[in-house]
């Protein structure tokens, strides 16, 4: 195990004394009466919550070993100054770490040191420095993903916590807000936003549910913060509906004409009636559950609201779904303006009983993965008040690059075929109501085709449908401080989402940070390797509950998991430095950063001809992917660096600068690049450790404690970035161009940005193809390409040679 601690923060010792004493650990007199073993035993036995007796705490003590011979019973008994080896070596144990298997009883420091946990070191120890490293070892996570502190509350060491009155709420130590809010006692409840859209074309503003779950305590005078996820898969999903509208991807490209146009997408009435209100209400309606991120039961024994919405065109809820557009947002948006105090909300959807969220601080945060982080990321683009800021984690910040790329249709990583209509039927879980389905289900297929058409599967251009749904165009009114997490593998939502996002946050007055890891397409907030969660209380304790911690000087800019070494977080000020390279396509398949020796110009076939060849690669693209990116074939180009006789650091946006052809009138072209050198690669997935071993609290839930771990077998390469375009968009993804057949185009292709080391004796690989059987459309054309290769290169925006 290595331990990666970012969250923790440094201390005066009267700040250290004052805390530990506000969780009943130390009282104000025994740093000046006791002595140094005294005060350490009295600390050990304080946080043995189980043992209530003084036989139980004897019985522990016994089993605790102190050095290689004695007990921790034994070792008191024998009156010798503490030492480092002896305190943690207890220490250790505290964590959670096994004797023998995680670290050597004969040198515990050894241990402290690889695993990268914090210790001391003192020539003699006083009380003072017992008191100091006993409150830096509450802070270090244990074994098991979770500081010690939070092992012992999830045990009850703070279960007296709970009787506290409100106004001695919320108790924070190091900077993070602890769980002493009593989850029994947790209010579940509900109200219904009133928007300012009308999707469903019925002339009355959508009224949205939304349901809360916050602590007893914000009835009793404690204003409370909210962490809202807007998610539309909230009330429930249509996956068969999913399935029937999937589109046909086994069909050829087709020619386009210039100026070839889709239809607008219908528009909404945006002035629609609201309901009158004719009083005021506590919410009358409660859930028992609803699916939740681990992430806010994390949070809500901490103190702050958990609030879901799964928005328009949901059950409970109305309107239509329209996957990502403004009204959408703007759905969403009224959420947070309810919260922070500027809009109505009733307590059912008939009476006019207005209700008011006079529980919330009016401080709002946003919190989710992929869709959720996408609503995430759209509503902290308006500007609204109260958002204070947002976890974006698997956002996507254009909906065009989650659904075409470069005049391209180009599938999310796994789901070909699904468009944006196919993702608003599988959502409109108004379909859960029968009769309220009933009344919809006309004008909802209606709309669905009308989308259909504005959406364009014809041309893959940019247009006015894609236009509304990219949230770049307004990073600038962004206020709130936004988090963004992304996996360099999701070949889902692509990392040039969070790309784009973090650029153009770059040059905006909102803090930002970065956290890019080596998954897919996945929370992070289980890693047993990385304090995720500590790192969201520290900031949100400071952005919600407004606490000074210094959150924003303490946590990284940019944070991100190395790909060679587990467990490995490295923190840097930037997603790229200035250290560009061009490689060449030169002669015999070379990679290289000398003035090339070409061949002018090389040729492939994008054709199987071999019809189960085809249809096999079109059920499996992974055997698709395997025959491109194994051995040399006909239908690819493939060009490679000579062995690197140092390990590199590649990060930014790769481009390809290219100069081609297709013997049609139409063509695309897919770029590879490779990390190519055998090696023990990370998991593609995070490996369960212990189900369930994670406890968010006491006596509350649970989450799976995970880690990406190294292969047992070597693989012989990776790709590391790729890139799809039409021949008919060289310049630009909304404009076509003619394309006649074997007539030459340049076209520059920017590729998946990426972050990635390169290991000493590997290769850097560009592979140029036609088809991507996993992401574009597959038709199996008779079509030649060819490459000018003396017109073509790849740019590396930070090619570092490392230390």
């Amino acid at each position: 195990m290595k331990n990666n601690q970012f969250a923790m923060m440094c201390l005066p010792f009267e700040q250290q004394c004052h805390e530990l004493q506000t969780i009943h650990l130390l009282k104000a007199s025994e740093s000046s009466t006791l002595m140094p073993n005294q005060m350490w035993q009295t600390l050990l036995d304080r946080i043995n919550c189980s043992c209530t007796s003084e036989p139980a705490l004897k019985r522990w003590r016994q089993d605790v070993l102190a050095t290689p011979e004695l007990s921790l019973t034994d070792w008191l008994a024998s009156n010798q100054p503490l030492n480092d080896e002896v305190f943690y070596l207890v220490g250790l144990q505290l964590l959670e770490f096994e004797p023998a298997i995680d670290f050597s009883i004969t040198d515990p420091l050894a241990a402290m040191d690889r695993m990268q946990l914090l210790h001391h070191h003192f020539e003699q120890w006083t009380t003072a420095d017992v008191i100091a490293a006993f409150y830096d070892l509450l802070n270090t996570h244990t074994k098991n993903g979770q500081t010690l502190l939070d092992a012992l509350t999830a045990q009850g060491l703070l279960k007296w916590a709970h009787e506290l009155p409100a106004d001695q709420k919320p108790i924070f130590f190091n900077g993070k807000s602890l769980a002493v809010f009593d989850p029994h006692d947790f209010i579940y409840e509900v109200v219904y936003v009133e928007t300012d859209v009308d999707t469903d074309f019925d002339d009355q503003a959508d009224l949205v549910k939304v349901e809360i779950m916050r602590p007893a305590e914000s009835n009793q005078g404690l204003k409370v913060p909210a962490v809202f996820t807007a998610s539309p898969y909230n009330q429930g999903t249509n996956d068969e509906w999913g399935v029937k509208l999937t589109h046909n991807v086994n069909q050829a490209l087709s020619h386009k004409e210039p100026g070839q146009a889709s239809p607008a997408e219908p528009a909404f009435n945006n002035h629609p009636r609201h309901q009158p209100i004719k009083g005021s209400s506590k919410a009358t309606e409660t859930f028992s559950q609803t699916p939740a991120y681990t992430l806010n039961d994390y949070l809500a024994p901490r103190g702050f609201a958990s609030v879901y919405c799964a928005g328009i065109g949901t059950r409970d809820s109305d309107g239509l779904q329209t996957c990502g557009s403004p009204e959408q947002v703007e759905s969403m948006q009224a959420v947070v303006e309810w919260l922070h105090g500027d809009r109505t909300a009733f307590s059912d959807r008939t009476s006019g009983l207005a209700v008011k969220a006079d529980w919330c601080n009016g401080n709002v945060a946003m919190t989710g993965r992929s869709y959720l982080g996408t609503l995430s990321t759209a509503v902290a683009t308006t500007g609204v008040k109260g958002l204070k800021a947002i976890i974006s984690e698997a956002a996507i910040s254009s909906w065009y690059d989650y659904y075409r790329e470069n005049g391209l249709i180009r599938a999310a990583g796994g789901f070909q075929g699904e468009d944006a209509d196919t993702l608003a039927a599988e959502c409109f879980s108004r379909t859960k109501r029968p009769g309220d389905y009933r009344r919809i289900e006309k004008i909802n297929n209606r709309y669905l085709a009308q989308m259909n058409l504005a959406m364009d599967r014809q041309t893959g251009n940019y247009n006015d449908f894609w236009e509304r749904r990219n949230y770049r165009r307004q990073i600038d009114q962004i206020k709130a401080s936004v988090m963004m997490v992304h996996g360099l593998n999701d070949d889902n939502v692509k990392p040039s989402n969070v790309k784009a996002l973090y650029d153009g946050l770059q040059k905006n007055a909102a803090h930002s940070r970065l956290i890019l890891h080596q998954g897919k397409h996945i929370y992070i907030n289980a890693f047993r390797s990385l304090d995720f969660t500590d790192m969201v209380n520290l900031w949100l304790s400071n952005q919600l509950w407004e606490i000074d911690n210094h959150a924003d000087d303490l946590l990284p800019a940019v944070l991100v998991q190395d790909n060679a070494m587990p467990e490995t977080w490295t923190a840097y000020q930037n997603w790229h430095e200035d250290h560009s390279a061009k490689f060449y396509l030169n002669a015999h398949q070379k990679l290289s950063e000398k003035e090339p020796l070409v061949t002018p110009t090389r040729d492939f076939t994008d054709y199987q001809w071999q019809t189960e060849i085809y249809q096999d690669w079109c059920a499996h693209p992974a055997h698709w992917k395997k025959a491109l990116l194994g051995e040399q074939n006909r239908f690819s180009l493939s060009y490679q660096t000579a062995p690197l006789t140092d390990d590199y650091l590649l990060r930014g946006t790769p481009t390809v600068k290219l100069r081609a052809a297709s013997d049609h009138d139409h063509g695309l072209l897919s770029v590879f690049l490779i990390d190519q050198g055998s090696a023990k690669r990370l998991t593609e997935d995070p490996v369960l450790l212990s189900r369930n071993g994670l406890s968010l609290g006491y006596h509350w839930k649970y989450d799976d404690l995970r880690e990406f771990k190294l292969q047992n077998e070597p693989t012989p390469y990776k790709v590391i970035s790729y890139g799809h375009i039409n021949l008919q968009n060289p310049h630009d993804p909304a404009v076509t161009e003619p394309l006649y057949p074997n007539e030459f185009v340049d076209l520059t292709l920017p590729l998946q940005p990426v972050f990635h080391r390169l290991l000493k004796g590997h290769q850097l690989r560009l592979v140029i193809c036609g088809t991507d059987y996993e992401m574009t459309l597959r038709g199996n054309e008779k079509i030649n390409y060819q490459i000018m290769t003396e017109n073509s290169a790849l740019f590396l925006p930070d090619f570092e040679k490392l230390p």
